[in-house]
Formats: C-alpha cells, structure tokens, sequence
C-alpha cells in the first residue's frame, strides 16, 4: 500500500475516537476517511511531530475556509467556538522487521446540522449556513497533508510544533481538568511537551505533566 492512499467512507457505522470514545456521524452529511502513511523514517521518540502535522494540515484547510475562533484542542481535536467538528485518530503498527506506518483517521462535520446535545459538536454547514462538497474538501485535507508530512519528513519539528502551538484551545487560560481518579482541579494549559505530554500550571507555580489517559480538559 502506497503513502496517502485513501479509504473514504459515506457511512461510518463502527467510527471511535481517542481512549474509546464514539465517533458517530450522518450518512452522507461528512467527511470520515483514513489515510496511510509509512512512517519507518520516523523515531518514536518524535511521534508526536505526526500528530501537529496532521493536526496543522486540517486547521490550515478549515481555517482558509474563514471558520472563526478555531482551535487545536490536545491532542488533535479541531473546534470552532468551542464546539469540536473534527476528530483525529492515529493507529500506529511497528513490525519486528522494524518498519513503522500509520492509520490516520479523520472525521469531519461537514454538512450535519442536528447533534445529541451530550456531544459538544458543530459542523462546517452550521458555521458557515451552506453546503460544502465532500470530495473537494477531502482532496484539499490530502494535498496539505502531503504539505505537512513533507515538513516532518524534513525533521522541521520545531516549526511543526509551534505551529501546533500556536492555537492550542484554552493555553494560558484558567481552566478546569479532572484526572484519573475523577477528582477535579485547576490550571493554565502553558505548553506539550516534545513527547505529547500536556503542561499544566498549577498552584504553588508547580508545571505537571499529563499524558492522554491521566487528565481531561472540562469546557
């Protein structure tokens, strides 16, 4: 199988997102697809610079689209008003041989106007208030994709990463998170860490860091 080759489907009937989570979208309204990509050239150590590029690609598309107040919410969620319309997955296998590649899936609420009120979701449509072409958008997300992947193949991480950065939803502001253990406490988002991790400040100026499964962000 070729970098970039593509599985798009119009009906998603088994869609998950990180830690488990459902990814459930319309027949036909959005944009669900995965994409393949062979990353032996990639250390593990610098596996999270696959995440801001893919990450960076869909925000760049969806931002030249002029959707307003967008953010990157860690680790790769993409919001609009603080509502999520894109959801990232990324499986990654390591052979024994060594060799690495990726499964990135990526789902998009594109023309879905109606959401179950538990899921803080919008959709391009609802933002927009018109229709969009799936197969155009989907070829835009790729040819950025391939933008993105370029720059990590030339081990640009600190570009990457602050680019990721850059629009990291509620960084530096007060914020609300409950941990492992469902207890809830406080902090300021300052930065991710060069391995994903989640920089938390919290009081006493003590900087925590969190991995996906150890914190959740309350918004």
């Amino acid at each position: 199988m070729g970098d970039f080759t593509v599985v798009s489907a119009q009906d998603q009937t088994k869609g998950k997102g990180q830690l488990g989570s459902v990814w459930s979208s319309n027949i036909g309204e959005n944009l669900t697809f995965s994409v393949f990509l062979n990353t032996s050239f990639l250390v593990i150590q610098n596996q999270f610079y696959l995440n801001c590029a893919i990450s960076i690609a869909v925000f760049n598309v969806i931002k030249k689209m002029s959707v307003p107040q967008l953010s990157v919410k860690w680790p790769n969620d993409i919001l609009s008003h603080h509502k999520k319309i894109c959801g990232i997955l990324i499986e990654n296998v390591v052979k024994s041989t060594g060799s690495s590649y990726s499964i990135i899936g990526i789902g998009v609420n594109v023309n879905q106007t109606v959401f179950d009120s538990e899921f803080k979701a919008s959709s391009l449509k609802n933002i927009q208030g018109k229709h969009f072409d799936l197969d155009e958008l989907l070829i835009l997300i790729i040819v950025e994709l391939q933008v993105q992947i370029k720059k990590l193949r030339e081990c640009k991480f600190e570009e990457l990463h602050k680019a990721y950065e850059k629009d990291l939803f509620r960084k530096n502001k007060p914020s609300t998170f409950k941990n492992a253990e469902g207890e809830l406490f406080s902090g300021f988002i300052k930065s991710v860490t060069s391995s994903g991790k989640l920089q938390v400040l919290l009081e006493d100026e003590i900087l925590q860091e969190y991995r996906l499964k150890e914190v959740k962000l309350l918004y």
